[in-house]
């Protein structure tokens, strides 16, 4: 997902809407609300008390009537309902879909079960991110691909250069791309519970990464077993047309306990889990290798290469990369993008990338790029916030312990 200061911009609303003049508020955030592309629960947000402000092209809620505080606490506690439908998802189908997309990504799908998912990165000729994304074999002739909403141009443009290339040597492949849908995420400990009041689908056989095509709420919807929080739980493609029945819905089933969540609080959970913000903490110019997502290059190609920047990737793998992401935590103010970070003498050695306060952790967390050798757990640093350094030490990510459904 992509965006900068979700967390910040959050707070910032709260605290001026609390102010007197709330129509210079509406001013600075809703000017182009005519401009912006809305999903089918747009009206539904509103009525629901979303304060909505443009991210990516579209009209989105970044919090509703509780704190952004008090949402990311209910994720963990409960459970939250996101809308996610700015999102695009697409498939790519054809008996060459699955060596199509193995020249663009890192994973190694052949390996990938139908049925089966995973995170992945869409590589330049440089070995940068054009996009992370999770990838899911549905059939060997089908994959369904979800990405991010800010990139959305660039990575379509990406793909279907590279497939009208590959259809002209012969190459089984089309696409559809799923503007009919819509892109709920339900996550936290009552997610699994809750949804399956709506489902025949035994959701107890769904595991982390899993995919099915089954009926929701009497809507024919895709699920996969994954989120953007740490948490267990789902994200689901529905028909546009049902989207807002569905939501209603969950909210009913779960009575009250899961609550409509904005973008401010799903910024500090994805934090809280340690996992990249494409536009944040990963770029065209970073590598899955300096993002420390290692794990999400397949072991075959490791050894085969074959996608797009693989000689740089496979290099930074046999010699190291010259930078590397880390997590911190830290005293003083929450650090922002773009703090520097100072080793114990001065030296500049990195940048952070993200950074907030942790609702549930109540303590400063970060991340951010620091060159190699400073970047084991432990680490000690300064971060300058406002000209002034704070203290700060290279922690372990995820900083709050992930609880996907996985089997025992």
């Amino acid at each position: 997902m992509r965006g900068g200061g979700l967390w910040q911009l959050g707070l910032s609303i709260t605290r001026r809407l609390a102010q007197a003049d709330k129509k210079a508020v509406g001013r600075r955030y809703f000017a182009s609300e005519a401009e912006l592309k809305k999903t089918v629960l747009y009206d539904f947000h509103v009525a629901n008390g979303g304060k909505m402000v443009p991210f990516a092209g579209w009209g989105m809620p970044i919090q509703y009537k509780d704190s952004i505080m008090e949402s990311t606490v209910n994720c963990r506690q409960n459970g939250s309902l996101f809308d996610v439908s700015h999102m695009c998802g697409f498939s790519l189908k054809g008996k060459d879909c699955v060596p199509f997309l193995e020249k663009l990504v890192i994973a190694d799908v052949a390996a990938l079960a139908p049925g089966t998912g995973t995170l992945t990165v869409f590589t330049n000729e440089k070995g940068g991110a054009i996009d992370d994304s999770v990838i899911t074999k549905v059939t060997d002739d089908h994959m369904y691909i979800v990405v991010n909403a800010g990139c959305r141009d660039k990575d379509l443009a990406h793909i279907e250069a590279h497939m009208k290339s590959f259809k002209a040597k012969g190459g089984d492949v089309s696409w559809h791309i799923h503007d009919e849908r819509s892109l709920l995420a339900l996550q936290g400990p009552l997610a699994a519970p809750v949804l399956q009041h709506l489902t025949k689908e035994d959701l107890s056989k769904v595991y982390f990464g899993e995919f099915r095509i089954t009926d929701i709420n009497g809507a024919r919807c895709f699920i996969t077993r994954t989120g953007y929080t740490g948490e267990d739980g789902f994200e689901i493609s529905v028909p546009s047309e049902n989207a807002v029945d569905l939501a209603k819905a969950i909210l009913e089933k779960s009575e009250g306990k899961v609550r409509l969540t904005g973008l401010g609080a799903r910024d500090s959970l994805r934090l809280e889990a340690g996992l990249c913000l494409y536009g944040n903490d990963m770029e065209q110019h970073i590598t899955p290798v300096e993002a420390g997502l290692n794990w999400a290059i397949g072991k075959r190609r490791k050894a085969e290469g074959g996608f797009l920047g693989a000689e740089v990737i496979l290099k930074q793998l046999a010699e190291g990369p010259k930078v590397r992401l880390v997590g911190f935590s830290s005293t003083g103010p929450p650090p922002r993008s773009h703090s520097e970070i100072q080793d114990e003498k001065g030296t500049n050695i990195g940048e952070i990338t993200s950074g907030g306060f942790s609702p549930c952790l109540k303590k400063n967390i970060a991340m951010g790029y620091v060159k190699s050798g400073f970047h084991k757990a432990g680490t000690k640093a300064k971060i300058l916030v406002r000209g002034k350094a704070y203290d700060g030490v290279v922690t372990k990510k995820p900083f709050v312990p992930t609880k996907y459904y996985k089997p025992s």
